[in-house]
């Protein structure tokens, strides 16, 4: 499976523990975020990284800024993408398998990275339930993404 983690100027150093950790478990993780810690702007590598997802050069996404929250806004504007920001392990689980989300991002400023760690293996290891319910509610999201 190929991961694709992108990094603002203030999640350098997590992305790297995570890079290390996601290979330790066997995935080919693609880095396209910065190595700088010089300000610059999420926008650009929520961006790159979300349309790597969506058009399946890639499989999933792990997105790291701040907060988190900057560089998923700006991985969700591209369609097909669902990025939810998680600094607990339940979500993590959760939104992947509920919302069959392809992207994860979360905050270097909010979580540590032992925790983020757990985080990711969580989202990894998780499956899309499929049909139903969960199912019927992407499909919803989906017809309001083409609306626009």
């Amino acid at each position: 499976m190929k991961i694709v983690i992108a990094n603002d100027h203030a999640g350098v150093e997590l992305k790297k523990e995570l890079k290390d950790y996601m290979e330790g478990l066997g995935y080919e993780v693609i880095n396209i975020g910065t190595d700088s810690t010089e300000s610059c702007h999420y926008p650009e590598f929520g961006k790159k990284a979300a349309e790597m997802v969506a058009s399946h050069v890639v499989d999933l996404g792990v997105l790291i800024c701040g907060t988190g929250v900057g560089i998923s806004l700006a991985a969700n504007k591209v369609k097909g993408i669902r990025c939810g920001v998680c600094s607990e392990t339940t979500t993590a689980r959760l939104i992947r398998q509920h919302n069959n989300a392809n992207m994860i991002a979360f905050g270097a400023r909010i979580v540590g990275p032992e925790l983020a760690k757990d985080i990711v293996k969580s989202f990894l290891d998780a499956e899309f339930e499929g049909g139903g319910r969960h199912q019927q509610r992407i499909d919803m999201i989906s017809a309001i993404e083409n609306e626009q």
